[in-house]
């Protein structure tokens, strides 16, 4: 073994043990000698690999990226979300935060040596090329990416802005097929937002960026001006949203909440568990809400999903969310990246776990496409009868009064959101007979 990898190994050896000795003093170990034992071994083995690797392998390999890839493999082996971040990973990760970033726009993860799709995001090519959640990509540009780690395969996926880059993708109940996409520069909008029906504010929450409870506010505050503060409702669509920053879900939630709790994170260690609560002030003012979620959903968007639910403030509406409820700590690590660990995981309001099984909506309504049947003009109307009695409020009526006369297209293309925006109003119609 050269002198220089022996030095690296005695210092790796040496801070495990300070770590591992002071974990077992704090637990009162008393098989701490047999443990430490045991890590000197393993790391002369480690040691004897990488010495072996390096100079026996059929390609020329350096010290860094042996030690990255073993950094990495320690890490991945936790669970899917556990990784290694060198410096240009972990650069892409602080610009997605910030909203922008270059790529294909989507959010991955790793399922049994597959890259699965979490969420493809709004207005970027992968969504304009249909991909959809749970879509698995089995190759990037011809080379298969079982074997791969998720950082191997995203960073295979980024490149230069105009460039192309080609993805097989399988989908169940689908022949696989391939897809071409053209990597652009990804600004997220994370908050879009509309009036449907003339009265019901809609706000489209694409990720949990910065400011994203700003912008959410505003949508509300500019949706309240422009019909008149004569706001019924709000539908609240997270439906493919495949979360972001923790503080951002809990500021979001916080907008909509009087008082109570949010969301927990609660690590192995009780002492560590962190309670996050709402501060007085609901900016919708008790007015019924819909959060439209599917399983595109995941993390934050189940975070806010989850507190409305528990706290009985909005209708939860769609279909069962992703199931991310573990919570990842960036630990910068100088001028070699960073390590993303997990180390808690969410629970809701109501000490739900969120992980692995997400929320399930109170009212599920799956995807679906609505056909107008016509009709054949054999049903006659009581105004038809020969000599029917007249409505003698018919003339003041006004010519105009007719709430539904502009068609929306989002409406008739989108089920999910139609039934939305219909049972805002419902329920909108219900608290003010109240």
């Amino acid at each position: 073994m050269s002198r220089k990898l022996s030095v690296f190994i005695a210092a790796l050896t040496a801070v495990l043990l300070l770590a591992g000795g002071a974990y077992a003093q704090n637990k009162k170990d008393a098989k701490a000698p047999a443990d430490d034992k045991d890590t000197y071994e393993m790391l002369n083995l480690f040691g004897e690999v990488l010495e072996r690797a390096k100079m026996s392998y059929v390609e020329e390999v350096s010290d860094k990226q042996l030690i990255e890839s073993a950094i990495n493999g320690m890490l991945v082996a936790l669970d899917p979300h556990s990784s290694f971040l060198d410096g240009q990973s972990f650069k892409y990760m602080n610009e997605q935060t910030k909203g922008k970033f270059g790529g294909l726009g989507i959010e991955v993860t790793m399922e049994s040596g597959i890259v699965k799709i979490v969420s493809p995001i709004d207005d970027t090519p992968a969504s304009r090329a249909g991909l959809k959640p749970g879509d698995y990509i089995t190759a990037i540009d011809g080379q298969q990416v079982a074997g791969m780690s998720l950082n191997d395969a995203v960073d295979k996926m980024r490149g230069k802005v105009g460039s192309k880059v080609k993805l097989s993708i399988r989908r169940i109940n689908a022949k696989p097929f391939d897809v071409t996409l053209k990597r652009e520069e990804i600004k997220i909008q994370s908050v879009k937002s509309d009036i449907k029906q003339n009265d019901v504010a809609y706000i489209r929450i694409t990720s949990f960026s910065e400011d994203t409870d700003k912008m959410v506010e505003k949508a509300l505050q500019k949706a309240q001006e422009k019909t008149g503060n004569k706001i019924s409702g709000l539908v609240l669509d997270v439906r493919n949203n495949p979360g972001g920053l923790l503080d951002q879900a809990v500021s979001v939630s916080d907008l909509f909440l009087e008082q109570g709790e949010i969301v927990s994170t609660r690590s192995r260690n009780a002492a560590d568990t962190v309670r996050y609560s709402a501060k007085k002030g609901d900016i919708a003012k008790d007015m019924p809400i819909v959060v439209l979620v599917n399983d595109g959903s995941a993390s934050a968007s189940e975070i806010v999903a989850g507190a409305l639910q528990d706290h009985k403030r909005a209708v939860i509406m769609g279909e069962k969310t992703f199931g991310k409820g573990s919570v990842q700590t960036v630990i910068p690590l100088g001028d070699y990246g960073a390590m993303r660990l997990t180390t808690a995981r969410y629970y809701t309001p109501s000490g739900r776990s969120i992980q692995a099984t997400g929320i399930e909506p109170d009212i599920e309504v799956k995807p679906a496409k609505v056909e107008v049947l016509e009709n054949a003009g054999w049903n006659i109307s009581e105004a038809e009868f020969r000599n029917a009695l007249k409505n003698e409020n018919e003339e003041k009526k006004p010519a105009n009064d007719n709430k539904n006369q502009n068609k929306d297209n989002d409406l008739e293309k989108d089920y999910q959101l139609s039934r939305a925006v219909d049972t805002v109003k419902a329920l909108s119609i219900y608290k003010a007979a109240q």
